[in-house]
């Protein structure tokens, strides 16, 4: 893969990226930090968001790692004040926040439903809510959500990933179509098969077995097939979506989908 040079692109921005101690979430916050932004990762698993944190602060960039169930409309408060006081009124917004089970409909219980939407879905909501009055406050904003495949063509493998993705679509353009007079673009960014612990690791948010890792070689190989470019994805594949998303080369990009597959949605 290529490496592009930093040359600012993102300097004076201040971004909170949810997931930041995650595979695809860490991925943005070190590229962010290193065009410039200033960076809050925020994670419900606290010691993965300081270890992100501690990597861009040994680069030279500027961050803060915090703790944060985006379930909770008063946590999103407590954080969204916190980067204003730490680091400037927020102008960029990344919501990765997920949580899947990989069962079928008739085995997915209403717990693991409730989750997967009150954390994809109802987190991303309420980080919007929560970051807007501060993006009014920097005259500029970018909210940019994480989508997926099932944003495309839902399967019958996790109806509550299925409907939570699709979901997502909704909202980002609501939410463009809301904010587009504060000068805040929204954009949904979804990927294909990536290559991270979501689907690789065995996680109490994305619970994996044999059956469904991608340890098993039957089902890498089985996401490489469906794969036209010949990989799968990697986690700066898709923070190189996010960057350019949240720069002025997107400028007039809202409440669109921009997709990065190898293919695999064709």
């Amino acid at each position: 893969m290529a490496v592009t040079q930093p040359n600012g692109r993102l300097k004076g921005k201040v971004a909170i990226i949810t997931g930041g101690g995650g595979g695809m979430g860490g991925a943005q916050a070190r590229l962010f930090a290193s065009e410039g932004s200033a960076v809050c990762v925020a994670d419900n698993r606290f010691e993965a968001a300081e270890q992100v944190t501690a990597e861009i602060t040994k680069a030279g960039g500027s961050a803060i790692a915090v703790e944060l169930d985006v379930r909770s409309a008063d946590a999103w408060a407590e954080v969204v004040a916190r980067t204003e006081s730490e680091l400037g009124p927020v102008s960029l917004l990344c919501n990765n926040a997920g949580a899947n089970f990989r069962v079928g409909f008739e085995e997915q219980t209403e717990e693991q439903f409730r989750l997967i939407m009150e954390v994809g879905l109802n987190g991303a909501f309420l980080g919007i809510q929560a970051v807007v009055p501060s993006m009014r406050t920097a005259g500029v904003g970018v909210i940019l959500n994480m989508g997926s495949l099932a944003s495309i063509r839902p399967g019958g493998g996790s109806p509550g990933y299925a409907a939570q993705k699709m979901a997502m679509v909704g909202l980002t353009r609501s939410a463009a179509n809301s904010f587009a007079k504060d000068n805040i673009r929204c954009v949904i960014i979804s990927p294909g098969h990536v290559d991270t612990s979501f689907i690789r690791g065995n996680n109490e948010h994305s619970p994996n077995s044999w059956a469904t890792s991608i340890d098993n070689p039957d089902n890498f190989e089985r996401r490489l097939h469906n794969t036209p470019l010949g990989r799968l994805q990697q986690p700066e594949d898709i923070a190189n979506a996010f960057m350019f998303a949240a720069t002025d080369d997107a400028a007039m990009i809202t409440g669109s989908m921009i997709t990065v597959d190898g293919g695999a949605a064709l």
